[in-house]
């Protein structure tokens, strides 16, 4: 069943027979254990050193070899057969075990940690191996942990989770319980109240009930669909198996030429015809002998026994060459794929870009910067410059723009086992530490000098989150902007909530009351950013005389002073464009084939040049094509977003049926691969 996120928690959990106080006892666990198997994905493309070495004895032209070494030994040509028979055991011995060997390296990168996770069972918590879950078991899960199966969300607390494994979607995705209510079936990215194996857990906490393990899993049926895609000839295998068709066709033509001619010139075949003498006495004849002997040494004599060596030895070295660049190779015949590629498939999120969100623009006052262009320009008078009236307004304005940001953020700076700094927590708030690090801004001071004193939590309902902080003592005695004060609230979340309880806009030097043409000018630079594929939050700020109740938090949130924007994107490695360009030279067509939104992949991909014509295909476009339109579609078109596996693998068919060799390439756990349409 796939339509879980349709269902109430109730009928989930009845369905599965589970309890979401008690769980399953430990009797039911071993009875579906039994029955389900473990919780792994199974890898059906492992091959044996036997089937290895049937697959290299097989190939055509060394099939042509051993016939040749065959007939050399019939004919008594002993020292030929020698030759022949140690140039095959060589290339086999070469091409089992540079497979072999990548076979196991495969198998070893595969036999990662199997991690625990906390379950209920028997009404107790208690921790067990991922790989013993089973349908129904009730599942805890906390930031930092991978989730270990596919589930239903039971119960959260601002639960986020990290789906770019999966779906490419680069920014964390807010999950809930209540139910989606849809009459199609919808895109696994918007499955927002389900859990799926291999994604992580970077904010918040919740309780989910297994509904699929193992090779059921979202995850195991791509790898099942990925394995179960044929494995086609490489070009470099075409034109060797072609050549080893013709030089077969050719020693038989030489065999019956150089024995035809000898027997239409020969004397004692003539005087054997004019007697009208009997097959066995042209069979026992010594010129008849000696010319099918002569006819298969020629034949034997233009196969060319070194060339499969040759062939083998030169991949061999091509493969340890890009080893040394961490690409292992699992086929020899790779190596050579790699050069005739004419199309590449690449996944966004992690690939092409940094997997990383990063704070690029900042807009206030009116006015928009880019961090890059701030930090070019040496901005470190930036810190606390509300404090100081020399200070440019635009450098007060965007200090307290990242004050914001940094204070009414749950993201913390800790030191790694290597000693050091490392900043944990949601990507977008990370982000946000880390560009006001940039400019002397730390958290830890931060939190130090004006510490937090009442918060009101984020919720999906609000689309933001504020935070009460003391006024540091310096700021009393400066001109801030809550120097008056002794508390100060910042709020920080989605544009057009804020500006619903906004009453002035600070400009720099003072707060102006926030007008029509105001907050038209804050909208349009809200969608603009939007529009380029940023993620886009508004910052905002007011002073407090005192620390509002328990219950009176929310009135914090009104007679806001907005203070700016933050976009933030996923950016592109630096490595990417070179590589893009270089590919493009080289006669390569890159392709993007990403989860994320359209919007975020065309910006990207513009920047990357992967697109020059804007065309974009949704998933949603896919999946009511038809193989013969994609076909066509496919010729023009670079980018395609929102796409699930099933739409990736479309694609690569569709451009192999168009004569292209396809390398695909992501970070999902795909085979890379090359291959050609015959």
């Amino acid at each position: 069943m796939s339509n879980w996120y349709k269902q109430e928690t109730t009928a989930v959990l009845e369905t599965l027979d589970s309890n979401l106080e008690q769980g399953l006892t430990l009797s039911e666990a071993k009875q579906r254990l039994a029955k389900f198997g473990p919780n792994e994905l199974v890898d059906k493309g492992t091959k044996s050193i036997f089937k290895i070495m049937w697959e290299q004895l097989t190939n055509i032209l060394v099939v042509v070899l051993i016939i040749a070494a065959v007939v050399s030994i019939a004919i008594g040509e002993s020292t030929d057969a020698i030759v022949i028979l140690a140039i095959v055991i060589l290339n086999t011995l070469l091409g089992v075990t540079q497979e072999y060997r990548a076979e196991q390296a495969m198998a070893s990168l595969k036999q990662m940690a199997v991690p625990n996770v906390r379950v209920r069972r028997d009404g107790e918590q208690e921790e067990v191996s991922a790989r013993e879950l089973v349908p129904g078991d009730i599942v805890l899960l906390e930031a930092g942990n991978i989730v270990p199966a596919d589930g239903r969300l039971v119960e959260s607390a601002s639960l986020k989770a990290e789906e770019a494994t999966l779906t490419g979607e680069s920014e964390p995705v807010e999950k809930f319980v209540r139910v989606i209510e849809s009459e199609d079936e919808i895109a696994l990215g918007d499955r927002k109240n389900s859990l799926f194996m291999s994604t992580v857990v970077v904010y918040g906490r919740g309780t989910m009930v297994v509904t699929d393990t193992g090779m059921g899993t979202e995850m195991g049926h791509i790898a099942d669909m990925i394995q179960g895609v044929e494995d086609d000839d490489t070009p470099l295998q075409i034109r060797l198996n072609a050549l080893g068709r013709t030089l077969a066709i050719i020693a038989f033509f030489i065999i019956v030429v150089i024995f035809g001619m000898g027997l239409w010139r020969s004397d004692e075949v003539a005087a054997l015809w004019a007697e009208g003498a009997s097959l066995g006495a042209y069979l026992q004849s010594a010129e008849v002998q000696e010319l099918f002997l002569t006819g298969i040494s020629m034949a034997v004599a233009a196969v060319p026994e070194s060339l499969p060596a040759v062939v083998t030895i030169c991949l061999a070295l091509g493969s340890q060459r890009l080893l040394k660049r961490r690409a292992l190779i699992r086929k020899l015949p790779a190596v050579e794929t790699l050069g005739s590629v004419t199309t590449i498939c690449s996944d966004k999120t992690g690939t092409l870009t940094q997997n990383q969100m990063t704070v690029t623009y900042l807009s206030v006052a009116g006015e928009e910067k880019t961090v890059e262009a701030l930090v070019e320009e040496k901005q470190t008078t930036l810190a606390h410059a509300e404090r100081r009236p020399e200070a440019e307004p635009l450098l007060q304005s965007l200090s307290i723009l990242f004050k914001a940001a940094v204070h009414c953020n749950d993201g913390v700076i800790k030191k790694d086992e290597n000693g050091e700094q490392a900043v944990l927590g949601d990507p977008t708030e990370t982000a946000l530490i880390v560009a006001a690090d940039k400019f002397g801004l730390n958290k830890n001071d931060l939190d130090r000098t004006c510490p937090r004193v009442a918060e009101v939590p984020f919720t999906s309902e609000r689309k933001r989150m504020t935070t009460l902080h003391e006024v540091a003592e310096e700021s009393h005695e400066s001109p801030s902007p809550w120097a008056d004060s002794p508390y100060v609230a910042f709020t920080k979340g989605a544009v057009d909530g804020l500006l619903d309880i906004m009453s002035s806009v600070w400009m720099g030097e003072e707060a102006v009351k926030l007008t029509p043409e105001i907050r038209e000018r804050i909208e349009k630079a809200n969608a603009d950013l939007a529009e380029r594929g940023h993620r886009v939050l508004g910052a905002a700020f007011r002073p407090m005389t005192e620390i509002p109740a328990d219950d009176a938090l929310e009135g914090m949130e009104q007679d806001l002073i907005f203070v700016g924007l933050l976009g933030m994107i996923d950016p592109p490695r630096e490595e990417v464009k070179v590589a893009v360009a270089e590919c493009r030279t080289a006669g390569i067509r890159p392709i993007m084939i990403t989860g994320d939104h359209p919007l975020t992949a065309m910006a990207i991909a513009e920047e990357l040049d992967i697109t020059r014509n804007g065309r974009v295909y949704t998933g949603v476009k896919l999946a009511k094509t038809s193989p013969a339109e994609l076909r066509e579609i496919v010729q023009d078109v670079s980018v395609y977003a929102r796409v699930s596996p099933e739409h990736k693998l479309n694609i690569v068919q569709a451009l192999q049926d168009n004569g292209q060799v396809v390398a695909m390439t992501g970070r999902r756990g795909e085979r890379c691969a090359g291959s050609a349409a015959g």
